[in-house]
Order: structure tokens, then C-alpha cells, then sequence
């Protein structure tokens, strides 16, 4: 940020590119002591090598002259206990990578190709240990391809005669053809695409020539492989899905010789959304809605019961009965070549031969086994509600699922019941999701409603359930009852007061925008349909942690204020569904008219747009001084200024030539200051500087798929007054300026904050 402040070097000049390879040609040996010098003598080469491309083309004729490359492959050769490599390689890298014009790039080529340096840094003899040294070497053998074509290609080749003898660069690619990473995989298939798609006969002979061509059987091979596999998976996805219904029909308490409930409903979920079949529907559906599958619910919990006790024999019995309402649905249909040998039977037989399940059967009460409902009322187990309300919602909506079976699970297909002939009331009677409705609500209503607050991703996937639920409840004439609404207004107060909470932050500035842009994409996640939902979610959820409030950096603020918009934007529309049926599409702001005022202090037009070396008025400025570790002191003056959502402060230093003017040195945000006053130094004022820009790093981690850094340190300003009564008063007057900004925020964010926001939107959507 200061770097501005003072004179310095032209880091992109030739000169300075002279300067920097001697110094690295100074290098004898690379070890720990001077390992950071290299890396960063090997960062400049590559960011003026990079300049030079766009700007200078006399900086790439001295990388030529002064034969850059050649240092670079004697660096690998120096260091080689230096770990020196991955930087090294990922620095070459970005240089191949970056280079635009095609001029540069045939010219860097034909010199590095035709000195042989890259052959010579790909046949280097790395120590890939299990490190993260092979992302980064298959990274360069990446680069290197994408920047070749026919003229470059025969220069990394070695020939004998009129045939290819050695092609390092595929060759050196191919061992990682089967590595562990998909994402070197990957690499390695693009790498080999790119020389594939250069026409060469002599390169092609020599890829298509054993040994080298092992590399197209075994790719053959696992093709192959994986079509059987697949084979295998949809002509006999009744044997994979019966071992996985096990935990779900609550037997026995699980022991560790089987799989959990939770991955038991993750996998049958996931199968059931990608693989088709009327066949496996209804026989997954069949089994958990055993306690149901009679006339009606209550009858499937008292009927088949002798003194309190399930029978163990009324479950096979059911399942004969199932087996056969399925095939004959499927014969009415004109299915062909029914396999007799389907879940049913094998569940069955694998029952009646076990005596100790045939056992628990005859022993546990039917109410402790309930079927899936055990797992949705689980105390305290939020991941295995979720996953189970997510396989009953997948079954509803599945087209292909039993008339009966739907009927049962409720939710949907209700005009195909009245097709055969069952009346609304049965549906309603039978279903779960009609009479378990309300204990469903207030268990999801009761995870919203926690303290301390669970995890955002926890409440979001909660809100979805409960988007879908309240809809269908509201089809069906329904209205949530007092305790389920009571629970909500618990819950959506919390979220109000989290957000109110955020005003008072040093991201309040940032609320506004933060809550228009995550608006649509909420909207998007809680219309999700089930069949396109990943059921990955009640995994991460059972091991999901619970974030702290504990940290203190602006970095983790700033998270904490994104997620107490997104939980506050999931109420809001949670609410709209209660009292309106659908959801909200867009936020109603109270966003000015026309032209707003500055902060009241006189400022001059220009000093609310100021930037970085504008020249403002100083006429509000309050003066002090300011100490810089490579600049010395410097005398300046401090001028606050608010506009609407934005503020500012100014560092600036007085204008040589005009008195009433002065240069902007520095700009900090106002918003997150939080100005102190130096305990043993009462002239001294401390202010602490956002250093993280959410702009910069959410862009950059939605592009590269990775989670933002929390290791970004705050900045910190050390001002310094005539005495402490001038130090008090820019405090005061930082603080004033922070308020009229925050007050700006919460008149925008007002209409949303309001008890009867929902009241006001039928006029503002009706204009």
C-alpha cells in the first residue's frame, strides 16, 4: 500500500532484468538459507519475462542474450535438496502460460526447444516422494503442450533417421496417466490431446509404436473395465440396493458389521436419482413403508402386532405380496422377461435364513422399529432427518413409483389415486407426510430454532425441506399450526437480531450489496428439485463443525455478516411461503431517488469520489503526522467522508503550490476503523485497516472452486496529534462520519427489518 509513498526502482526496466540475472547467476548452491532469495529472483525473471511480452520486447532479446533458462535448468541441477522444484517449475509455468502474442511465443519456443533447456528440465531426476511436487511438474508438462504446433513440435522430439526415437515431454506425461489425483489424470489426458491434435506422421508412429502405444490398450482396457462395471450395476441393481435397505428397517442397533443408516440412505438416494426402473422404486419404497403398507397407518402399527409384538413372519408375507402387486403392475404395463430372482426374494430369503434377524423381529416393538420415521424423529441427529425426508421426497416425486406406494408417502400424485379409484380421504388418512405433518414441521422447525444457531449450510438445507413441506401443506388447504408458528417466529426474530447484530460490524457497509447479490442464488438453491439435489448434503452435515464467533480478524467478520444474510434471506422467504404461498423475487430496499447529501461537515464535491492521488479540498482535514518504516514522517492530514453506503478515509498531504489543497497519499474504508486512543500516548489514535478485499477473493474462489483464506491480516494505522485534544476530536469526528453511513445502511436495509414487511410487498409488487 505504501509502496507509492517514495521513490523507487522501475522493477520492469531492463536494467533491473540485468540486475536481477546476475544476481541469480551469483548463485552457487541453493539451500535453506538463501532458498526464499531464489524463489523470489525467480518470481521477478518470470514477472518482467511476462511484462516484456506486452510491453518491452527488448526485455525477451536479453533473456535470450543472457541465456535465462540455461540458469534455470542450473538452479534445478544446484539446489537439489533445496526443494526448489516447485517453485521453480511453477514459475515456469505461468511464464508459458501467460505469453500472448505469437510472435513470443514461436520465439520463446524455438529458443528453449532449440537449446534443448525444456527437454532438460522435463528429464530432470525429481524425488516425486508423495509430495506436491507432481501437480506442478505435470502442470509445466501441460503448459509446454498447449503452446506447441507443427513448426515446435519436431524440436522436443529426438529423431534417428527419418523416425522419433524419444518424445520426452509425452513419455514423462504417461507415467502419471493412472496417478491417484484425478486432477493430474485429467491434466495428463488434455496433455495428450494437445500433441494429438498437431498433425505429425512422425509423431504419430511413434505414439501408435509399442511400447509407447500401451498407454491406448490400457486406456482401452479400463473402459472397458468400467462398461461391465456399469453393466453389472444396472442389470443386478437390486443385489447392490439390498444390502444397503438393511440398517433402514431398524432390526437391530447397529454393531459395526454393516453400513451406517446415514450412508445406507445417502447411497439408496443417490441410486434411485440416476438410475431408472419401476421395478427398484417400488421395492425400495416397499421396504421402509413396511409399518404403513395396510389399509392405513395405524392398522400397519397395531394390525400386524400379537400383544404389543411385531410378527416376524407378517413381514415376509408382505413382501410376497409386494413382489407380486410389482410384477403385476409391471405385466398390466407389457413389461417383459420379469426376473424372478428381484429384491423382494433375495430379502426375503436372506431373512428367513437368519435366525438372529428373525429373532429381533419377533422381539423389537414395531413403534422403536417404526420404519423410516425412527430415523426422522431421531433426538438431536439432524443429518439422518434431512437424509431420510430427502429419500421419502425422491420416492414421491418419482413418476415411475406404485399408485398405492405414493399414496402412502403423500406430497404428490394425488390425481393418480383418484385414477384408481382410491378416494382423497384414503390418501389423506394413509399418508405420512399428512398425519406425521405437523411432529415433521416442528423437528425442522426446531433445528432453525436452535441456540446457539447451528451452521448456515445446516439451516439451509432445513429451509428447503420446509419450502417443500409448507407448499404442499398450504395445496391442501392447511395452515401451520400455533406451536410450528411460534417455533418460526422464535427462529426468524434470531435471525433478524443476527443481522441487526451486523449493523454494528465492520462490514455493515457491504450488507446491502451482499444481500442483492446472494438474493437470486438463495432463491435458486431452496427451488432446487429433488431429482437434481445432491444427497452428499447429509454427509457434510454429519461432519460439519460449528463455526465460533471466537475470531476477531476482519476476514472471519466478514464471513460471519455473509452468513447472517443468507440465514436472514432463508426466513424471509420462508416467511412469504407461510403467508403467501410462493416465494419472494427480489428484496424491497428503501434506495434513494435522487441525489443524496454528503455527511454534513462542508465537504467539497470532489472528496467523497476521491481516489488514490486525486487533489481534494483540506478545509475539513484535521492535521497530524504519521510515521512510514521506508519513507521517514510525513506530515498529513485526515479527512472522514460518508456518501450514501460508501466512506472513506483520507490520508492526504498538503499541495505544494495550492494552500487550500491537498494530495491523497492513502485511502482506508471508514467502515471497520474502530479508532483507539493509545493507552501511555493519549496523541496517538490507532485505527485498524480492512485489508481483505471481498471482491477480489470471492471472484477468485468461485472461479477456482476453493475456499477463501482466513489468513489475511488486518492493517494498522498509527496516527499522531499535537496533543490529546486534537487526538479525541478525530476520533470523534472518524466515529461521526461511521454513523452517518451506517445510519444510510439501515434506512435501506428498513423495509426489510420491519414486522410487517410482508404486509407492504402486495402494493410494492401490485405498482
Amino acid at each position: 500500500m505504501w509502496r507509492s509513498l517514495w521513490r523507487s526502482i522501475d522493477r520492469f526496466s531492463l536494467q533491473h532484468f540485468k540486475y536481477v540475472i546476475n544476481e541469480l547467476r551469483g548463485i552457487k548452491v541453493v539451500h535453506k538459507h538463501n532458498r526464499e532469495l531464489v524463489i523470489d529472483l525467480l518470481q521477478s525473471i518470470v514477472e518482467i519475462v511476462t511484462y516484456g511480452d506486452r510491453q518491452d520486447p527488448m526485455i525477451f532479446e536479453c533473456f535470450m542474450e543472457y541465456q535465462v533458462l540455461a540458469e534455470f535448468v542450473r538452479v534445478l541441477k544446484i539446489g537439489k535438496n533445496s526443494r526448489i522444484e516447485v517453485p521453480l517449475l511453477q514459475y515456469l509455468s505461468i511464464m508459458i502460460q501467460n505469453m500472448d502474442s505469437e510472435h513470443a511465443i514461436c520465439k520463446t519456443l524455438d529458443y528453449c526447444l532449440s537449446n534443448d533447456y525444456i527437454n532438460s528440465i522435463i528429464e530432470h531426476q525429481y524425488e516425486f516422494d508423495g509430495g506436491d511436487l507432481a501437480p506442478y511438474y505435470v502442470s509445466f508438462l501441460r503448459a509446454v503442450s498447449s503452446k506447441i504446433n507443427r513448426d515446435t513440435l519436431c524440436l522436443l522430439v529426438k529423431v534417428h533417421g527419418d523416425a522419433v526415437v524419444s518424445f520426452p515431454l509425452y513419455n514423462e506425461a504417461l507415467k502419471f496417466a493412472r496417478h491417484g489425483e484425478k486432477m493430474i489424470q485429467t491434466a495428463v489426458r488434455a496433455l495428450t490431446l494437445n500433441i494429438y491434435n498437431v498433425c505429425d506422421d512422425m509423431v504419430y508412429q511413434f505414439i501408435t509404436t509399442p511400447p509407447v502405444s500401451k498407454y491406448f490398450s490400457d486406456l482401452v482396457c479400463r473402459l472397458k473395465e468400467q462398461c461391465f462395471h456399469l453393466d453389472t450395476l444396472l442389470h443386478s441393481k437390486d443385489l447392490l440396493v439390498f444390502p444397503t435397505l438393511l440398517p433402514l428397517l431398524q432390526l437391530r442397533q447397529n454393531d459395526g458389521s454393516n453400513i451406517s443408516p446415514l450412508t445406507s440412505l445417502y447411497i439408496v438416494s443417490r441410486l434411485l436419482q440416476v438410475v431408472d426402473g419401476k421395478s427398484m422404486v417400488d421395492a425400495v419404497a416397499g421396504v421402509i413403508l413396511y409399518p404403513y403398507m395396510t389399509s392405513s397407518v395405524g392398522d400397519a402399527m397395531e394390525g400386524d402386532t400379537v400383544d404389543g409384538v411385531c410378527n416376524a413372519s407378517s413381514f415376509l408375507d408382505h413382501l410376497n405380496d409386494m413382489e407380486k402387486r410389482v410384477c403385476s403392475g409391471l405385466e398390466s404395463e407389457g413389461a417383459e422377461n420379469i426376473k424372478s430372482n428381484n429384491l423382494f426374494g433375495h430379502l426375503a430369503e436372506y431373512l428367513s435364513s437368519n435366525s438372529q434377524l428373525t429373532s429381533d423381529l419377533r422381539n423389537n416393538d414395531c413403534v422403536e422399529r417404526g420404519g423410516v420415521l425412527a430415523h426422522i424423529f431421531a433426538d438431536n441427529n439432524h443429518s439422518l432427518l434431512l437424509a431420510s425426508l430427502f429419500l421419502l421426497l425422491i420416492l414421491a416425486e418419482n413418476k415411475d413409483l406404485d399408485y398405492l406406494l405414493a399414496s402412502m408417502i403423500g406430497l404428490s400424485r394425488i390425481q393418480d389415486t383418484v385414477n384408481h379409484d382410491l378416494s382423497a380421504s384414503q390418501v389423506v388418512d394413509g399418508s405420512i407426510f399428512v398425519k406425521f405433518m405437523p411432529q415433521i414441521l416442528n423437528a425442522l422447525l426446531k433445528i432453525l430454532a436452535s441456540q446457539p444457531p447451528l451452521s448456515v449450510l445446516i439451516q439451509w438445507h432445513t429451509g428447503w425441506f420446509l419450502r417443500k413441506l409448507l407448499i404442499s401443506q398450504i395445496s391442501q388447504g392447511k395452515t401451520v399450526n400455533d406451536l410450528n408458528f411460534h417455533l418460526f417466529n422464535t427462529s426468524y426474530e434470531q435471525s433478524r437480531e443476527r443481522l441487526r447484530k451486523e449493523l454494528d460490524g465492520c462490514w455493515f457497509d457491504y450488507i446491502p450489496d451482499t444481500l442483492r447479490n446472494e438474493w437470486l442464488s438463495c432463491k435458486t438453491a431452496l427451488e432446487e428439485s429433488s431429482q437434481f439435489k445432491d444427497p452428499f448434503f447429509a454427509l457434510e452435515i454429519a461432519v460439519c463443525q460449528q463455526d465460533t464467533d471466537g475470531d476477531a480478524t476482519t476476514v472471519s467478520a466478514w464471513q460471519r455478516m455473509v452468513e447472517a444474510v443468507k440465514v436472514f434471506i432463508l426466513h424471509l422467504q420462508l416467511k412469504a411461503v407461510i403467508f403467501k404461498g410462493s416465494l419472494l423475487e427480489k428484496p424491497v430496499l428503501n434506495m434513494p431517488n435522487g441525489p443524496t447529501a454528503d455527511s454534513g461537515r462542508g465537504h467539497a464535491s470532489d472528496t467523497p469520489s476521491a481516489s488514490f492521488g486525486s487533489d481534494v479540498s483540506l478545509g475539513s482535514g484535521i492535521p497530524c503526522r504519521i510515521a512510514f518504516s521506508n519513507a521517514g514522517i510525513r506530515d498529513i492530514y485526515l479527512i472522514p467522508v460518508a456518501r450514501e453506503t460508501t466512506g472513506k478515509l483520507l490520508l492526504t498531504e498538503k499541495h505544494p503550490f495550492r494552500s487550500q489543497r491537498g494530495v491523497v497519499i492513502a485511502i482506508a474504508p471508514l467502515a471497520g476503523l474502530s479508532p483507539k486512543i493509545d493507552n501511555d500516548h493519549p496523541s496517538w489514535l490507532h485505527l485498524r485497516i480492512r485489508e481483505f478485499d471481498p471482491k477480489f477473493n470471492t471472484s477468485k474462489a468461485r472461479s477456482n472452486h476453493l475456499k477463501m483464506s482466513n489468513h489475511v491480516a488486518d492493517g494498522k494505522w498509527t496516527l499522531g496529534f499535537p496533543n490529546a485534544k486534537a487526538c479525541e476530536a478525530a476520533r470523534l469526528l472518524i466515529l461521526e462520519e461511521t454513523c452517518k453511513q451506517r445510519s444510510f445502511v439501515e434506512s435501506t436495509l428498513a423495509p426489510l427489518l420491519q414486522d410487517d414487511y410482508l404486509g407492504n410487498l402486495s402494493v410494492v409488487e401490485d405498482e
